[in-house]
């Protein structure tokens, strides 16, 4: 196996274990805070779950492919939310979030 490979392979189990934690943790502190209680239901939201996935690929990863089509997936999966937020703000708001998320997306696919 090429070192390349080991690394990749090393980068997927790192990020993906602490992914594993990170929902663990969530979990637990679920279990005694109550998120919907204190009005931050949105945290156990399951299609946030692909979001915080996603972050931690981006972070933990050296390439960064797999955490990019995880944001991609998610923001299809929840298009409708967010022009709905964002349609309400502004007119404008809109097409300047799409650039801003599309150049750091651009950006760190880059790196």
């Amino acid at each position: 196996m090429s070192a390349a490979k080991a690394n990749n392979n090393k980068d997927t189990y790192k990020a993906t274990a602490i992914t594993l934690i990170v929902f663990g943790v969530l979990y637990l502190v679920d279990k005694l805070l109550h998120f919907s209680t204190l009005g931050l239901s949105w945290v156990m939201n399951r299609d946030n779950f692909l979001l915080y996935t996603a972050i931690i690929f981006l972070l933990f990863k050296h390439d960064k492919s797999v955490g990019l089509v995880l944001i991609g997936l998610w923001l299809i999966l929840n298009f409708g939310l967010i022009t709905a937020l964002l349609g309400t703000m502004s007119a404008y708001l809109l097409p300047v979030a799409l650039l801003v998320v599309g150049g750091i997306l651009y950006l760190v696919s880059t790196r």
